[in-house]
């Protein structure tokens, strides 16, 4: 049968209630006690009973982490760091995927509701303010992170998407650059949305009108970046620079790009958004904005340890929560990028026609 904090007690030869308090490092019991106590429990086995526990105490200790993929580099950090920062403040990690699936979304995060967790933060589809306001009127804290969720009474964390995107782009054109590609995600969420009114911004604040036949936007997913960038040199457009602003359409277009011989930075200058170490090791290394994960990672744990915090303190909880915090982007120039009077007119690459060549696997990236 499986040992109980009587067994544990009767072991150790104290109380049940010295016995818990011990095994919770209470102040009121001992050094010496609680080192005896601790390890009779780990010789005869014993666990406590975490459900129990939580339906004394009321705390679970569990925070739940939603995100759409494990693909995006940037996610595996925020969820690292997540997981290292709350494991200090005694909570453990559920990290649930959606696929970006709203649906599927909505499920997991009355899922993690039903079995009482502490807290939910959110890397998500931006579609379920209604249901994230009505955990969070239940009490339970919530933080949107990377996109943001109408009219969601949470707080929201996001990268200088826009600011990133126009550094990346007036990077270029600094460069000489004036026919610069652009591959982006969808209107829909707040990085496909930002990260485009970014790259206008940077074309227009040096006098270059944005050209829609050197735009592609798309699905976050390596297919869509394969096949954006096999139409972009397939058409006569003159482009001489690329700015890669989807994540997860990289893996599809940097194989496309070695595939056809495309030599950086001397066919082509390369920036891509969100480093990773895959970037970092690509020859020739590409020069990146980098989003600042960890410190997206550590304010969305301030946050979601503020509000637990604060219904502690107050059954009503302090709902001055709706605000929006934003973390700088930053460039970080490697060698993937070149004036383009560094072309050499044989080497440019010529709009051909060519058989699909697959996207990097997420195993690629490990």
């Amino acid at each position: 049968m499986a040992a109980t904090l009587k067994t544990v007690a009767a072991k150790a030869g104290i109380s049940v209630s010295t016995a818990s308090r011990a095994l919770r490092s209470s102040p009121r019991v001992s050094a010496a006690t609680q080192k005896h106590v601790k390890r009779v429990a780990v010789d005869i086995g014993y666990r406590p009973n975490q459900a129990a526990r939580a339906l004394r105490s009321g705390e679970s200790r569990l925070i739940g982490l939603v995100l759409n993929n494990l693909l995006n580099v940037s996610f595996h950090t925020i969820a690292e760091v997540v997981q290292q920062r709350l494991s200090v403040h005694g909570y453990q990690l559920i990290l649930s995927t959606t696929s970006g699936d709203a649906g599927v979304e909505r499920e997991l995060l009355m899922k993690l509701t039903d079995h009482g967790v502490d807290g939910v933060i959110v890397i998500g589809s931006g579609k379920n303010s209604k249901t994230l306001n009505s955990i969070l009127q239940s009490g339970v804290p919530v933080v949107n992170v990377i996109r943001s969720s109408p009219d969601s009474l949470a707080p929201t964390v996001l990268a200088g998407d826009r600011d990133g995107a126009s550094m990346a782009t007036e990077y270029l054109v600094s460069l000489g650059h004036r026919r610069i590609g652009y591959v982006g995600g969808l209107e829909t969420t707040d990085s496909g949305r930002e990260r485009y009114l970014g790259y206008i911004s940077g074309l227009n604040r040096n006098g270059i009108e944005v050209d829609e036949i050197m735009v592609r936007r798309g699905p976050f997913d390596p297919e869509f970046g394969a096949k954006a960038i096999e139409e972009l040199l397939a058409t006569e457009n003159g482009m001489t620079a690329l700015f890669a602003a989807n994540h997860e359409a990289v893996f599809g277009i940097l194989p496309v790009l070695a595939a056809r011989g495309i030599s950086l930075p001397q066919n082509l200058s390369v920036i891509c958004y969100e480093d990773m170490p895959l970037l970092q090791t690509w020859q020739p290394a590409i020069t990146v904005i980098d989003t600042g994960a960890t410190e997206i990672a550590e304010l969305t744990v301030d946050l979601i340890l503020k509000q637990v915090s604060n219904l502690k303190k107050s059954s009503e909880g302090k709902r001055k929560q709706a605000r929006t915090y934003r973390v700088g982007a930053s460039l970080i120039a490697r060698h993937s990028c070149a004036s383009p009077s560094k072309l050499k007119e044989t080497e440019s690459p010529s709009p051909i026609m060519f058989e699909h060549v697959p996207p990097i696997t997420p195993r690629a990236v490990r």
